[in-house]
């Protein structure tokens, strides 16, 4: 039987990465948490940010090395769930390229006939700011007392697609209710099939 995927798509600080630790801790069964976090931990320095490139097609030269990244990311993912683990994964995906990508529609298919359960994880631009600025990196990590324009295009651009089984806004909802909300949802399977209308 095949492991259960939950991919927890957003931008960076929208919560995700608390909510894949509350996966972890209140739903049943053994879960790991591989996502775009483990990804990065992964990659050498010269490729940074690699397959966490931003919106805004800033670095065209690093683009292929996303598309593959990516590519492999979900095929690890897909040979955990045909190996019966339930995985878990925080990504950041868009299209928002210097040219598209697809990365989308290449999880789909590399994803396809395995249950998956697909969620935006979302948040106010005013509270993505208040957590950046609370924990400022540098670099890539843009912080300040203005909204910076990648973060203005992180706000809309992994949700352009338009097609979720579920949408939580952690404004408003703690990992906890979050990681409720996603069980409750798989309670309804086969029902779930948001990338079916993938393309």
């Amino acid at each position: 039987m095949s492991g259960t995927i939950v991919l927890l798509n957003g931008a960076p600080r929208s919560g995700k990465s608390s909510i894949a630790r509350a996966v972890q801790e209140r739903l049943p069964g053994m879960w790991i948490n591989f996502g775009v976090d483990a990804a990065m931990a992964m990659q050498p320095a010269a490729i940074h940010p690699g397959i966490g490139l931003r919106p805004g097609g800033e670095r065209p030269d690093l683009e292929p090395g996303v598309q593959l990244l990516y590519g492999a990311l979900f095929d690890a993912i897909a040979a955990y769930s045909r190996a019966g683990v339930n995985v878990v994964s925080d990504v950041g995906i868009h299209d928002a390229y210097s040219q598209p990508l697809g990365v989308l529609g290449d999880a789909a298919r590399r994803l396809g006939g395995l249950p998956v359960l697909f969620v935006g994880v979302k948040a106010p631009i005013e509270t993505i700011m208040a957590r950046r600025n609370a924990d400022p990196r540098g670099g890539y990590y843009a912080a300040g007392e203005d909204v910076p324009a990648p973060v203005r295009l992180w706000q809309e651009a992994p949700h352009a697609h338009g097609v979720y089984d579920l949408e939580i806004d952690t404004s408003m909802t703690t990992p906890e209710q979050a990681a409720d909300a996603i069980r409750t949802m798989l309670r309804d399977w086969p029902e779930i099939a948001a990338f079916e209308r993938i393309e």
